[in-house]
């Protein structure tokens, strides 16, 4: 994936694993709240989180070279 800021399919998993869960506790506060449901949408989102941890999310960066500007106000 060179010149992309794209991440890899695994690391790309963890987080979507994450934003179920966040949506999850989120609907959950919204419905009055549902304590339980809360909870599970947490258990969902350290789920993610270990994911990310067994994928080594954080090596999977894609650095581009530094953009040069041409700026023509002169």
């Amino acid at each position: 994936m060179a010149g992309s800021h794209g991440g890899s399919p695994k690391s790309w998993l963890a987080v979507i694993v994450i934003l179920i869960g966040f949506t999850v506790g989120g609907v959950a506060l919204c419905l009055g709240p549902n304590w339980t449901l809360f909870w599970v949408g947490a258990g969902i989102i350290a789920v993610g989180g270990v994911i990310a941890l067994v994928v080594d999310i954080f090596s999977d960066v894609i650095i581009d070279a530094p953009r040069v500007s041409q700026d023509n106000h002169s």
